[in-house]
């Protein structure tokens, strides 16, 4: 019999306790659910991945051509970077992750989308500052036709103080150097559409829109809004 709660992985990370654990609901058919905490607050849930997934859908239906490179800031369970291996035309993807015991979970199996991410010739993970590594493909002539960045709780509630400089113009313009000409930044958003943080887009890019999400969350039978930031270079 398949024990109700089970605890995979326990790492002390700089954020603080990240704990990641399967349990069995009958009150979801007895699906086994993923779940990561973070200093035992609910972190993500493989039970609500709508804008997760909306996150690479509706990015890369803005992405003109084919043979796409994409670019992702954090690999959570990884739902943003099996949706943009699915998309018609994607030939690489490329995630880099911070936390060394996400990218194991993902090596050791313990996660429901490691099969797919792994054995999938076109993505890697990397293990590192996904914000260092912004600022290294600026300088290197690396360019992607889109980032997808999937982080922070939101522009304005960050995991740390030291991701601040990413939202600011100059943050914005360091990851617009990243993109080919007519690429998209993607910044999902845990959050209803923040005006003051598009308008800051617009400046950057002139070309910017908050995508709202709005879905049930069963977890806690709520309809909640998250929100997807989408910004273009100009071609």
């Amino acid at each position: 019999m398949t024990p109700t709660l089970s605890e995979l992985d326990r790492s002390a990370t700089p954020l603080g306790q990240l704990t990641l654990r399967r349990r069995r609901a009958a009150a979801f058919d007895d699906v086994d659910i993923h779940e990561v905490l973070l200093n035992g607050q609910l972190l993500m849930s493989s039970l609500v991945n709508v804008s997760e997934v909306a996150l690479a859908v509706e990015t890369l239906a803005r992405v003109d051509g084919s043979a796409r490179e994409v670019l992702i800031g954090g690999l959570g369970l990884g739902y943003t970077a099996v949706a943009a291996l699915d998309t018609p035309g994607v030939a690489s993807v490329t995630v880099v992750e911070s936390l060394p015991a996400v990218v194991q979970w993902f090596r050791r199996g313990l996660v429901p989308l490691a099969a797919p991410l792994g054995q999938d010739e076109r993505a890697r993970i990397i293990e590192g500052d996904f914000f260092a590594f912004l600022k290294a493909c600026g300088g290197d002539g690396q360019a992607y036709d889109a980032i997808l960045v999937d982080i922070d709780d939101s522009p304005r509630h960050l995991l740390t103080p030291s991701h601040a400089p990413f939202y600011t113009p100059d943050g914005l313009r360091t990851a617009g150097r990243c993109l080919k000409p007519g690429g998209v930044l993607a910044i999902w958003s845990a959050e209803s559409p923040d005006n003051g943080f598009t308008g800051r887009l617009r400046d950057v890019f002139d070309n910017a829109e908050a995508i709202p999400v709005t879905f049930t969350n069963p977890l806690f039978d709520a309809v909640q809004t998250n929100t997807i930031y989408l910004a273009r270079r100009q071609g």
